[in-house]
């Protein structure tokens, strides 16, 4: 049981700063901010989870069964992240590419202290052994000084783990396995590297400076970090609703207001990137029609153009009415990986992009998110995100397109760098 105490924050964002300051403290923490846009896009303004009062960590078969026997357990809130390589607990698929990162699959904790934001409030909930903490952590917290935003890091080398040359090449393979009818689109992403050492919250907010996502998310667990700006909700669980917004299709952006409008038009219009974001539709229809109420599967948003700091995207929305037998582990795993970053068909994508990605994905193409003590839940798409290990000095970002039968690899490589630049940005001093 919980405690909760109502509090309003003389200044907001000064609060805020002041808070992740003193969570990143503790080992365990995820802060998810949906950067001031509007209720449809998260059901709160913020949300933090931080100091485990107990926690799931796996790197094994069979993780969806104990995450559920954990969530049924705590009956409580829970707050974490799903790696993609936990295709391998679904279907019979196996990760074998280099990974720097080392990152557990799967990472769930129990929080002591959650703080909500909704409007110029902020709601308290802590578990009720810690309740008496409450009125002491707030001067705490409100005594924090703001710290520079000097990143304090070492001069990086960021590398490409996968050469331009190779990626053509990679490319062109793709689209003979689409010629020969083996899948129809996949999600090809390469990953960009670097050894040093940076700041984790710093490098964090001017992430977040540079981009204003609404499913921006840092997670920390012990000296595993993982710094989000994800323009990208994976699935959200509300009752017996759920929906999806899988982001298919990307332009880049204009300083020039008239040229801006022009891409976004061009984007909205060509039948190649609506194509791509039809094809994911169609496999997030697939995935939720087994979990759904017969007829409840519904298309709200078909290619709706959007706009981000950097580029702009097609994003569509997918509901459907969860039958009654199935619980909010069950949804999850049966749509698991999320179709925009998979391919379709999707298991045969997920073969084919294994064999020729030159790293593990790990956490990338994963979800960070959380569980309401009902069963209610929201998770992000992990893209546009840098992961650091701190003790293995290791630092990376992925990015990735996808790729069909019409796709010009020139063009495709040019979209990654596009999507690289936010990551680029933020770990420069």
């Amino acid at each position: 049981m919980r405690t909760h105490f109502h509090f309003k924050p003389k200044h907001l964002e000064t609060f805020k700063r002041q808070l992740l300051q003193w969570a990143n403290t503790f080992d365990e923490v995820v802060w998810l901010d949906s950067n001031h846009y509007n209720q449809t896009h998260s059901s709160f303004e913020a949300i933090l989870a931080v100091d485990a009062f107990s926690s799931l960590q796996l790197s094994e078969k069979h993780s969806f069964k104990q995450l559920e026997n954990y969530r049924n357990t705590t009956s409580d809130w829970i707050f974490g992240y799903l790696s993609y390589d936990l295709k391998n607990d679904i279907e019979k698929l196996h990760s074998s590419n280099f990974d720097g990162l080392q990152f557990p699959d799967l990472f769930f904790f129990q929080p002591k202290k959650v703080f909500i934001f909704q409007g110029d409030q902020v709601s308290i909930h802590y578990l009720n052994e810690f309740s008496f903490c409450i009125q002491e952590d707030l001067k705490i917290i409100e005594s924090e000084s703001m710290f520079s935003e000097c990143l304090d890091s070492s001069e990086l080398k960021i590398e490409a783990r996968t050469s331009k040359s190779s990626y053509l090449e990679k490319v062109k393979s793709l689209q003979n396995h689409i010629c020969r009818g083996d899948i129809y689109e996949a999600n090809f992403c390469q990953e960009f590297f670097s050894h040093g050492v940076i700041n984790p919250l710093a490098t964090f907010y001017k992430l977040q400076k540079s981009s204003q996502p609404p499913f921006s998310a840092y997670l920390k667990n012990g000296e595993h970090f993982a710094l989000s700006a994800s323009p990208e909700r994976y699935l959200k669980k509300n009752g017996n609703i759920v929906i999806s917004q899988p982001i298919k299709g990307t332009s880049k952006r204009s300083i020039h207001v008239e040229e801006d409008e022009k891409l976004k038009a061009n984007l909205e219009a060509n039948p190649k990137e609506r194509s791509e974001n039809v094809m994911i539709v169609d496999l997030v229809r697939n995935d939720l029609s087994r979990i759904a109420e017969k007829g409840s599967v519904s298309v709200d948003e078909l290619c709706g153009p959007y706009t981000f700091a950097q580029v702009h995207h097609l994003i569509s929305t997918v509901s459907a009415t969860i039958k009654e037998e199935y619980s909010s582990v069950d949804v999850i795993k049966s749509t698991f990986p999320m179709g925009s970053m998979t391919g379709a068909p999707k298991i045969s994508a997920m073969k084919i992009i294994e064999q020729l990605e030159d790293a593990k994905r790990g956490l990338y193409s994963g979800a960070i998110g959380y569980f309401t003590p009902a069963g209610d839940f929201d998770f992000n798409v992990v893209i546009r995100s840098i992961l650091y290990n701190k003790s293995a000095s290791y630092i990376s970002f992925s990015v990735g397109s996808a790729i069909t039968y019409e796709s010009q690899p020139e063009y495709e490589y040019e979209e990654c760098l596009v999507k690289a630049q936010a990551m680029r940005e933020a770990l420069e001093n």
